[in-house]
């Protein structure tokens, strides 16, 4: 697939991630120069299963219209999607490159993440939805992943390949009434049981994904999809008050609120909850912004002033989590609840200066920088290198770790290290399941597909 070109247009360099409808590849815009560019490439036996088809001619036409419509949301809080074709077999979305990190990441590096961060990704993503719901569409598979956050800040949703149109214009949708499209995770209780969605559904995932950056875990777990539903419909999360005492306690009741079973029980729309947030903010501040990068409160605070210069970077605000016993990623005596960044030792300093182990965020920087330069080989020996000191300063079953490891596999597997990548694999497999994560878990389906990737190359399968 390297090398491949699309239409005599776009030029196919490496795969940036996979998922259940397709994967995204870095490529280039020849007719612009090499422009660097996001192609998600779909798979159609995957689409036929949603569409209920497999006319190609039909699944073109579904496909190219779904797309029309998303590509018509103008927001600097979207991913803006420059163009869809078809190439042979293959569908295709060339949409911007965005430069960040996801919010996974973001809050294994940031965990636990400061109340007013968390409160500025709510405001962020809820102006975004905004204009999404305004054009009839509902985006159904908002969650970390699909979300960036750049280094001046901003965040960026990513991912409306399944998003229901609900517009009569547009009433003929890619994915039909009654399949399972989703993040089982996130999603709300109207969407998974095959009911009408519509912008409250959107906003339970996003109650969801603010629990998550404010607990440290979603506010339902359990082995599978099921149970996570009949937990959604029948129970309450545990009060975030109680879990997180620093944070506003109209913050805590609008989340938990967003977080009702039944949608009229829900803020009526993502304006709605923008009003209720927006009181919250940070206002606007005097003199040059020097803050952490990647620091979510950074477009209230100093907003279009320049991005941070290198090296200028602070510890992020102190958070302060009750440690629970029931999940490992916060029991008693994990060293994340005393400070939170992995970038800052005791006292600010670098954790290399401190222990004469390498930085391990340090290494984790140059490791992306090898992955996107395509040299999955050298990223994976960074990646390696950074697991040792994280294990020792975070613990092995944390989530700073887990990340680390899944990052490490990804890059093994992608370099063709079949070997070394199958324990790690399963390891990762052990932990997610020990965590709660059900195989419909879209990390534990991704493991899964590139532990069968291992076994069939190894000859083991």
């Amino acid at each position: 697939m390297t090398g491949r070109v699309l239409d005599g247009r776009y030029q196919l360099d490496h795969p940036l991630g996979r998922g259940g409808m397709g994967e995204v590849w870095l490529g280039r815009d020849l007719t612009l120069g090499g422009r660097k560019v996001a192609v998600k490439l779909l798979h159609a036996t995957r689409l036929a299963s949603l569409a209920g088809t497999t006319d190609p001619d039909e699944l073109r036409r579904r496909f190219l219209r779904e797309s029309r419509a998303t590509a018509r949301v103008d927001h600097p809080g979207l991913v803006a999607v420059h163009d869809a074709g078809s190439d042979a077999d293959t569908m295709y979305l060339v949409m911007q490159l965005v430069d960040g990190s996801d919010l996974s990441d973001h809050l294994a590096e940031h965990d636990p993440y400061p109340w007013p961060w968390a409160l500025a990704v709510l405001a962020q993503v809820a102006s975004a939805l905004v204009a999404v719901h305004d054009v009839g569409v509902v985006h159904r598979d908002l969650k970390p992943g699909n979300i960036m956050i750049r280094p001046d800040g901003r965040l960026v949703i990513l991912d409306l390949g399944i998003a229901a149109i609900t517009g009569e214009i547009e009433e003929t949708r890619l994915t039909r009434t009654g399949t399972l499209v989703g993040t089982p995770l996130y999603m709300a209780p109207e969407q998974a049981i095959g009911g009408t969605v519509g912008p409250p559904t959107d906003l339970y995932a996003l109650a969801t994904l603010g629990y998550e950056l404010l607990a440290g875990r979603p506010p339902f777990r359990a082995p599978n999809a099921a149970g996570v539903l009949y937990l959604k419909q029948h129970e309450s999360p545990d009060p975030l008050g109680e879990l997180r005492p620093d944070v506003p306690a109209g913050l805590v009741a609008l989340l938990h609120r967003m977080l009702a079973p039944r949608p009229e029980d829900r803020p009526a729309d993502a304006r709605a909850l923008h009003r209720a947030l927006a009181p919250l903010l940070p206002k606007p501040a005097t003199g040059e912004a020097t803050g952490h990068p990647m620091d979510p409160t950074r477009p209230y605070t100093h907003p279009l002033a320049p991005w941070p210069p290198v090296g200028t970077t602070a510890r992020p605000a102190a958070a302060r989590r009750v440690p629970s016993g029931g999940d490992p990623r916060t029991r008693d005596g994990d060293p994340r609840t005393a400070g939170g960044d992995p970038r800052a030792a005791a006292g600010g300093s670098a954790p290399g200066a401190a222990t004469g182990q390498p930085d391990v965020a340090e290494l984790v920087d140059r490791a992306k920088r090898e992955l996107t330069a395509g040299r999955s080989g050298p990223a994976a020996a960074l990646l390696r290198r950074a697991l040792p000191p994280a294990v020792a300063r975070y613990g092995a079953e944390s989530t700073v770790v887990r990340t680390l490891r899944k990052q490490y596999a990804a890059a093994l597997v992608d370099g063709g290290d079949y070997t070394t990548a199958l324990p790690e694999l399963r390891v990762l497999l052990h932990q997610f399941a020990t965590a709660g994560s059900g195989p419909e878990d879209p990390v534990v389906r991704q493991l899964r597909a590139d532990e069968a990737l291992c076994l069939r190359e190894l000859g083991t399968a």
